[in-house]
């Protein structure tokens, strides 16, 4: 199941972390449009980023999200670009969604985490502005969620983000959420990535599955031989490689 307008693999560029995770990791405007920029030259069809403040700050405020994405789509023109909506960010709901509604300047995409309080509400926001919504998805609850808002057919596309930490349990995670979809029949493009330990195996599991996949500083640190990477733009180039592969077997 492929996604739509071929988006294979995206590349989530920085995450929640701070900057000392990785020496690589972008946190102003400017390094995170560096890395979008290499990214998207190593390979990679769209980008996930957080957006982050003038202090390095994870923010939904308008004008930080108006100064990331305006740089960011100079650096990437044509790139579908999404943000996070976490709501560790601004957890207060009814200021998320306070803040969602003042953007004047939008991205193409935005993660929703089902699990997440008034995440249908988030959701249905994201939709009535022409925001495509990733329907995040950590644990079959959250499928169920996403299940009863009636709003699955409606999304862009939906995660599949295992949350436990080794690579079996996670695929088996993954393969519950999986079935739950299948049997309500949800036809929208599946994205499955890990984190960690699990990143490599689920990347390798979603290209067999034929789904979307994602690598990025925000999901791992390390290439597949486990060498430590020393930026997005190689971990994307690595995750090409075995996306190129598969298509050749």
């Amino acid at each position: 199941m492929s996604d739509e307008g071929g988006i294979r693999l995206q590349a989530a560029v920085n995450g929640a972390w701070a900057a000392e995770r990785h020496p690589a990791l972008p946190v102003t405007a400017a390094a995170i449009a560096d890395a979008a920029r290499s990214a998207r030259a190593a390979g990679a069809d769209a980008i996930h980023l957080h957006v982050r403040n003038a202090r390095g700050a994870e923010s939904l405020a308008g004008d930080d999200v108006e100064t990331v994405l305006t740089a960011v789509r100079n650096a990437c023109p044509a790139t579908p670009i999404g943000v996070s909506t976490g709501a560790w960010i601004v957890p207060d709901p009814a200021k998320r969604l306070r803040a969602i509604a003042d953007w004047q300047v939008l991205p193409d995409f935005a993660s929703v985490d089902f699990h997440e309080a008034r995440a249908c509400e988030v959701a249905d926001l994201l939709l009535s502005r022409g925001v495509g919504v990733e329907a995040g998805l950590w644990h079959l609850a959250a499928a169920e969620l996403l299940l009863s808002s009636g709003l699955a057919a409606r999304c862009l596309r939906v995660l599949i983000e295992p949350t436990q930490p080794d690579v079996e349990p996670a695929l088996a995670q993954a393969a519950g959420i999986e079935a739950t979809l299948d049997r309500a029949r949800v036809a929208r493009p599946r994205l499955l990535h890990g984190a960690g330990a699990t990143a490599w195996p689920l990347l390798r599991a979603a290209a067999g599955r034929g789904f979307a996949v994602r690598v990025g500083l925000e999901d791992v640190l390390e290439l597949p031989d486990g060498a430590t990477a020393p930026d997005n733009a190689a971990l994307v180039l690595a995750a090409r490689a075995i996306l190129d592969d598969g298509v050749r077997g």
